[in-house]
C-alpha cells in the first residue's frame, strides 16, 4: 500500500496535508481497512478548537466506534459534508474525497512531529 508522499501521518493513523496554512485531516487507507465499512461519523463543529493529540471526532464502522485524533492544534475551519452524508466515501477514497475536516493550524511546526510516508508505511506494516 502506498501513501501520498506530501502528507504527514500520525501513529494513530490520521493523515495531515498542509495547503495555504490550512491542514486537511483524514484517516489512512490502513485505518479504513482495519475498521471495515464506515457507517457514521461525528465530525467537529466548524469554529471549534483542536488540541494536537486530542480526540476530536468519532468514526463508526461495522466493527467498532473509534476516536479520531487531531494531528495539529488550531481552529476547525471546514468539515467535509460529503462524508457526513455519505460515510462510505472514507472507504472509497480515504486520501482524497474522504477527507474529514480542515484546521487553521496555530503552530505549523507541530507537523514536524508527524511521520513522513516512508516512516508511516513501516508503522502500518508492523
Amino acid at each position: 500500500m502506498s501513501y501520498p508522499s506530501n502528507y504527514r501521518y500520525s501513529t494513530s493513523h490520521e493523515w495531515a496535508h498542509l495547503e495555504d496554512g490550512v491542514v486537511t485531516v483524514g484517516i489512512t487507507s490502513h485505518a479504513t481497512e482495519s475498521l471495515g465499512d464506515v457507517v457514521h461519523l461525528e465530525l467537529p463543529a466548524v469554529g471549534s478548537n483542536a488540541q494536537r493529540g486530542a480526540a476530536i471526532a468519532e468514526i463508526e464502522s461495522v466493527k467498532a466506534v473509534s476516536d479520531i485524533y487531531t494531528p495539529v492544534s488550531g481552529e476547525v475551519v471546514a468539515i467535509n459534508d460529503e462524508v457526513d452524508n455519505s460515510p462510505e466515501t472514507v472507504n472509497q477514497d480515504p486520501h482524497g474525497a474522504g477527507w474529514l475536516f480542515k484546521i487553521r493550524a496555530s503552530d505549523l511546526s507541530e507537523l514536524d512531529a508527524l511521520l513522513d510516508a516512508e516512516a508511516y508505511t513501516a508503522v502500518a506494516n508492523a
